[in-house]
């Protein structure tokens, strides 16, 4: 049945999804095929997609699940709680946590710190200096993203299957 309840889910599983399914391409096709690349090439890179994902598209999906999961949540509390409730809990937990949460005190600052660094002009030994401080952090910070954002969108889907309240 079509409820506000109902689209208001629809909603927060489909930004999940998204989200869920970027981390994991970017973990498993993305990083495998920057990790080939000669370290200049590789902070450059690294610093141009860095800077494209900051986009209205990303945000909406990002913010997106961020905002509709709780409320999604939210529209499940009755007494007594109903699974669906609990599997939407623990979905918008693992998102704001280990999605979001990693992503603000984590990756961003890693990113923060890259884009400042002027490529161009470093010595050979700075750039590679620069990358073995970055890439090993920033990868495992982005797995958390990834194994987290899959719990996510699988807590979701089990929400989804459950009864309502």
């Amino acid at each position: 049945m079509v409820t506000t309840s109902n689209l208001i889910l629809l909603c927060a599983a489909v930004a999940t999804a998204l989200m869920a399914g970027l981390f994991y391409s970017w973990s498993f096709s993305v990083t495998p095929g920057l990790a080939k690349l000669p370290d200049r090439e590789y902070i450059a890179a690294m610093q141009a997609m860095n800077s494209a994902i900051l986009n209205p598209v990303f945000f909406a999906g990002f913010f997106g699940a961020l905002v509709l999961l709780p409320v999604a949540t939210y529209q499940q509390f009755a007494q007594p709680m109903p699974a669906r409730f609990w599997f939407l809990l623990a979905a918008t937990l693992a998102y704001g946590v280990g999605v979001f949460g990693v992503t603000v005190v984590g990756n961003v600052p890693l990113n923060e710190a890259l884009a400042a660094f002027d490529v161009a002009s470093a010595s050979p030994t700075s750039v590679a200096a620069r990358r073995l401080s970055f890439e090993q952090p920033w990868n495992s910070l982005n797995m958390v993203r990834t194994v987290c954002a899959f719990f996510s969108i699988a807590f979701v889907i089990l929400g989804c299957l459950s009864a309502e309240k």
